[in-house]
This record gives C-alpha cells, structure tokens and sequence, in this order.
C-alpha cells in the first residue's frame, strides 16, 4: 500500500551558550574576559529525493531533532555548530501545519527547504565588557531551535493520469508507452499504489503519465482505495479515461465512463472539468457490436475525444500518445500549492506576556520571555542580578506582584529561582 501521508514533529537544534572565562596569562594581571560564544544548533531542511516516491521513510519515526549547537569556551573559543538534519521526501510533496492544515510550501520542483531553523548561540562574557563593567561575570543563553508539527502529503506530479475502474488495461497501457513496469494480472485490485513513467515521444518531445488505481463506486466517499488515491490526480492536466468495451466481464463502457466521471466530480468539482481522452481500450477482443454501437452513439453525441486502442497489442497506442501531447501543449502548468501557512514573527508584543498567580502563599512568575531570561542571568554575579531587577520592574511584573498583593518580605518563585519580594 502507498504510504503517502504523514505526522511528524521537528525539532532544529538548540544554540550552544556563551561561555564565562577570563583571560589568564603570566605576566599580565588583566587580561579581560574571553568567553567564547556559543555554536549555532543545527537547521532541519527537506530535501527532493531523485527516484523516491513513497513516504515510507517516516513510517516507522515521527520525531526529528537537528544537533545543538556547542558551548563557548575559554579563549575566546567558538563553540561548534550543531549539524543540519537533512530529511528526504518525494518531489511532490505537500508540506502543511498539522494543526491548521495550511500549506506551509509545495515540495514541487527539486531544491531544499529550510522548515525548521537552528537557534542562533549566546554571547559569551567578552561582548558584555564595557568601560564601567570590565569584568561581566554573565554570558548570554543560546536560543532555542524552532520547533514545528507538521503533516507530509504526497501529490504526484504526473502531466497526464490514466484513470478508470480496475482491470480495464490503465497498467498495460503505462508499461507499453513507458519504461515503467507495474504489476499486471488478469484480477480486479493488481494496482495498489501509483505508478509514474516517462513517455518519450520523437524529437525529444516527452511527457509524464501516472497510472491512478483503486477507483471504484463511492471512492469519493473512502469506499474502496479510491479515496487515497483521488488526491494524486489533482495535479494531472490532462487525464486519459481508460475503458474495456469489449464485453467481456459484462461491463457496460458508457456506464464506466460516467460512474468514474461522477466520482471524480464528487471529490472535486474542478477535477471533473478536467481536459479528457477517452481511450476506448481491448479492442482486439471487442465481439459484441451491440455494446461497440451504444458506446460510439454516447461519445458521439457528447463530442467527445476518443480514441480505439489495444494496450495489449499496441494499436492506435502511439496515436493516443500523439494526441495526449498535443492537448497538453494548449494547458495550463501543473497545479503549484501556494503557500497559506505564515510563521508569526519572533519578536511580537505577546514575547513579555507573564502570569502571576498565588499558589500557596508563594507568588509564581511565568512566561516564556522569563524562562529564556533566566539562562542568561548570573545570579552569583551583583551587576547581572542588577540587570535581571531593571528587567522586572520595566516589563511590569513587580507592578503586577503589587497588585496581586505582594508586600515586603512575600516569596517570589520565577522557574525555581525564589527571592523576597522588597519595593
């Protein structure tokens, strides 16, 4: 079975921290600091794969982590970027936020795609050294790596689509125009996955055809495999109708022809407006002239594009495949997923939203902006614990304390860092 949707959770790297240190050489009482800064964590990037056309690989792991970035070090040492996390996906490939379903980017030409980014490494000590402050016993925290749930969609990328109930020849026609080999027998369901070949016409004319299996009555509804597979189609300019007018499992073409057309319209009423061909197929077996007539009576009177072949033995084969080019020529490109899902900004007013509740006796302090302050606090050091109280009172938490109720000498606990609350 085609694997071709997925849920998975990305996580880039996380930025190395900047390092604490000061310089330490015989002979020179004050070298200053050089703390090292920390390395950048590594990115997750999508990548089109030549030749890859399932989801498979992600069907066993669904949680991704890019390397962390390095800690500075003494000397002014870098710390080592984190490694990027490339993942390879099919061309096709329809990236979207798990929650909303927005499209985040079609995965369509061949390229990377950087979808989640590495968090940039912290400052160590030596870029905090100023004429007042020589001695900055802080370093700065690295930056968390983005963090994404996200829903991989496969959409083939094929011009042109057979499409057709099962065992009417859509497979033998693919294998006799193209290098592709599905498997082909003589039962109801041989197809279970799409498959894709190149047809190479003279004079390096060329175009892509995919073999879209499983359509039954009620696909449209999930009867059947129809439903997984109708998705694959959206992409095709130009679909080919494949039908077996030769009567002989009693199938009834006109009656084929407009229960794939109804499904098609049910699943997508853009879809069913779709450029036909109608390709008229097992003609070398076609006996009962009673069918043969009400078939060309019903293409007849609805001016349709029809063409009598015989995937088996080849004829008019090449003529469909002429046509088939022709027509496509006069289309529109293949249908590009533009992108819906936009990435808020980093900085945004919400970044010192805070909360403070009682809990107990004890006032707790939360907020994301808090928690990532507190990776770049020394609370052994006098200046940074200065910095951290002008952060306070600025962003209005220690007004917020005052009117929740707090008074001198109250607990304040922000992420398990307690303190006396003084005015």
């Amino acid at each position: 079975m085609l694997f071709d949707n997925v849920r998975i959770h990305l996580q880039a790297g996380n930025g190395g921290n900047g390092c604490i240190s000061f310089h330490r050489e015989k002979y020179v009482s004050h070298g200053g600091p050089d703390g090292g800064d920390g390395g950048k964590g590594g990115s997750i990037i999508f990548r089109v794969e030549e030749g890859m056309n399932t989801l498979t690989y992600y069907k066993y792991k669904r949680k991704f982590k890019a390397e962390n970035g390095g800690d500075g070090a003494k000397k002014k040492f870098h710390g080592k970027n984190g490694q990027d996390l490339i993942l390879p996906i099919p061309l096709g490939t329809v990236i979207k936020d798990a929650d909303s379903g927005l499209v985040i980017k079609d995965m369509s030409e061949a390229g990377d795609f950087v979808i989640c980014k590495g968090g940039k490494g912290g400052w160590g000590n030596r870029h905090f050294a100023t004429p007042t402050r020589q001695i900055p016993r802080f370093a700065k925290a690295g930056i968390q790596g983005e963090e994404k749930e996200i829903v991989l969609e496969l959409k083939l990328i094929a011009d042109v689509g057979f499409v057709g109930l099962p065992n009417v020849g859509k497979s033998s026609l693919l294998s006799r125009i193209s290098e592709a080999r599905p498997k082909i027998a003589d039962y109801h369901f041989t197809t279970l996955e799409p498959s894709i070949g190149v047809v190479e016409l003279s004079d390096e004319r060329a175009f892509i055809a995919a073999d879209i299996p499983g359509l039954i009555e009620g696909a449209s509804d999930g009867l059947g495999l129809g439903h997984e597979f109708l998705k694959h189609v959206d992409r095709c300019r130009l679909l080919i109708h494949v039908v077996d007018v030769s009567g002989r499992e009693g199938r009834d073409p006109v009656a084929d022809i407009e229960l794939i057309n109804r499904e098609l319209e049910q699943y997508s009423p853009e879809l069913a407006t779709r450029k036909q061909i109608i390709a008229a197929n097992k003609m070398d077996i076609a006996e009962d002239e009673v069918i043969l007539d009400a078939f060309r009576q019903y293409v007849e009177a609805r001016d349709l594009q029809v063409i009598y072949i015989s995937a088996a033995t080849g004829e008019n084969v090449k003529e469909l495949t002429e046509l088939a080019y022709r027509e496509l020529q006069s289309l529109p490109p293949i249908r590009v997923y533009e992108t819906e899902y936009i990435e808020e900004p980093v900085e945004t007013s919400e970044d010192h939203e805070f909360t403070v509740s009682n809990v107990n006796g004890v006032y707790v302090v939360e907020g994301d902006w808090l928690y990532r302050l507190m990776g770049n606090i020394n609370f052994s050091d006098r200046e940074s614990l200065m910095y951290f109280q002008r952060v306070l009172r600025n962003s209005g938490v220690i007004k917020a304390l005052e009117e929740k109720g707090a008074t001198d000498g109250d607990t304040v606990s922000i992420y398990d860092f307690e303190f006396d609350f003084v005015t």
